[in-house]
């Protein structure tokens, strides 16, 4: 990470991807060949080649879990200036959303990406809204140019976990 990109993070915010619960992550309207990994797992979402692609129309809905409780400060979604995505709605722990009741909730936050944005700048969302997510879900609900098909270079996820109570961790205290 350069040293811009690090200072634009507030302190005490780490990038989430160690707490993804990988196996229940999900993107509808992905195309095959251009997937969410490629956003989203290290090393892929840092090849400028890669992209996460949307399929039959330009929105995407992805799901992601998370292995432990966090609290979500915010994020960074890094696109083409014409397909990258433009309005972007989190749901903090919504499960099963699909395109037909996607616009069913109110959403958590809504972000409109700027130019700024989609090169990496990181956007802060209503901490408030986000201090005990199990799940994320991502509606990119259309792009910048209103192209059919949307990419997303990046997709970075920044906050801190929350700490719970660990008895367990408590005992050991006192033993020592």
């Amino acid at each position: 990470m350069s040293a811009e990109s690090a200072s634009q993070i507030s302190k005490g915010q780490v990038d989430l991807l160690d707490f993804i619960d990988w196996s229940g992550v999900e993107c509808l309207n992905q195309s095959s060949s251009h997937s969410l990994p490629n956003a989203l797992k290290q090393g892929y979402r840092e090849d400028e080649g890669l992209n996460l692609e949307s399929d039959a129309d330009e929105q995407l809905l992805i799901y992601i879990p998370f292995n432990q409780v966090i609290k979500l400060h915010s994020f960074a979604i890094k696109g083409p200036e014409e397909e990258g995505p433009k309005t972007v709605k989190f749901f903090s722990n919504k499960e099963h959303m699909c395109f037909s009741n996607v616009n069913d909730f109110p959403p958590s936050d809504t972000a409109e990406l700027t130019e700024e944005n989609l090169k990496g700048k990181p956007v802060v969302l209503k901490y408030v809204k986000f201090q005990n997510v199990r799940s994320l879900t991502i509606f990119i609900e259309d792009n910048q140019s209103g192209s059919e098909v949307t990419k997303v270079q990046k997709i970075a996820l920044y906050g801190s976990t929350v700490e719970t109570t660990d008895m367990k961790g408590l005992k050991k205290i006192e033993d020592h």
